[in-house]
């Protein structure tokens, strides 16, 4: 079906539609640059952050309500529809003082609907490797991903003058993909190195290749009894990653691609877990 809305857009007034979130906020310019590429293969609708909340994962507001407010356009991304209906098409944007997680259940449950594609970036900086378990960019994708769309989440190597061209012509040409895909939902991370694009050495299909930064601790005061602690993420991790991961493809010059899967659950643990509880009750006690 989702083909068929696709290709048909033109005779019947169907087309891709597309959410985009993040976590670096609403201004940020990673996430414009995908507004720009998407909207050129469906109807955007953007809900983000009001500011920047990198590193909250997949962490959700169940304690108070999420203020949400529409968000101006720059003049850039009024309009759309232009020579009958075509490309570029419309944008929608909100803005919504949570995080990304609850962006893209806002959007999904009420703001915009069903969507066929949920991308979350263009992210300043990478997330490779089990780094992606406290990514917001990634976090927030979560979320579309659990409700059956096909899902994106992109990343560029540098948070120090990043470039987003190469990563937005990538956004545009795997949407087209995924938009005349049929079957199950696929879970993209999408980590692109921060070059021109004849610097690209290619695109690998990657697997998440173990700890891509390691946690300092410093001490930054006390008061009375109690200690001020910052924690920073700032130690490489990985120095030996395998060929095949995204940390050694990003650092190659490669984009990669990793197909994810959200859960913790290791099913080929049971058997040993099993000879574990073998004879232990309820009370611990053999």
């Amino acid at each position: 079906m989702l083909a068929i809305r696709c290709v048909l857009w033109g005779f019947c007034g169907w087309l891709m539609r597309i959410l985009a979130i993040n976590d670096d906020g609403i201004a940020s310019a990673g996430l414009w640059a995908a507004v720009r590429a998407l909207r050129r293969v469906g109807e955007v609708f953007v809900v983000a952050p009001r500011r920047e909340q990198s590193g909250v994962g997949a962490s959700l507001t169940l304690h108070s309500a999420v203020k949400v407010a529409p968000w101006t356009l720059e003049a850039e991304f009024e309009g759309g529809g232009e020579n009958g209906g075509g490309p570029p098409f419309a944008v929608t944007a909100y803005t919504a003082e949570g995080t990304p997680g609850d962006c893209c259940i806002l959007a999904l449950e009420t703001l915009a609907g069903a969507v066929d594609l949920v991308v979350s970036g263009i992210n300043s900086g990478s997330n490779t490797g089990w780094d992606v378990m406290v990514s917001g960019t990634v976090g927030g994708a979560v979320q579309g991903y659990v409700r059956g769309c096909n899902t994106i989440a992109v990343s560029v190597g540098s948070v120090t003058a990043p470039r987003y061209d190469v990563a937005g012509r990538l956004l545009e040409g795997l949407a087209r993909r995924l938009g005349q895909r049929e079957g199950e939902p696929l879970f993209l991370n999408l980590n692109v190195p921060n070059v021109a694009a004849d610097r690209v050495a290619g695109l690998r299909a990657t697997r998440l290749g173990g700890l891509s930064y390691r946690e300092s601790v410093r001490l930054e005061g006390a008061d009375g009894d109690a200690r001020n602690y910052r924690i920073a993420r700032n130690r490489p991790g990985n120095q030996t990653p395998a060929e095949d991961s995204d940390i050694w493809a990003l650092r190659n010059n490669y984009v990669s691609v990793t197909p994810l899967r959200p859960g913790m659950g290791y099913d080929s643990g049971i058997p040993e877990v099993e000879s574990l509880l073998d004879g232990l009750n309820a009370e611990g006690a053999e």
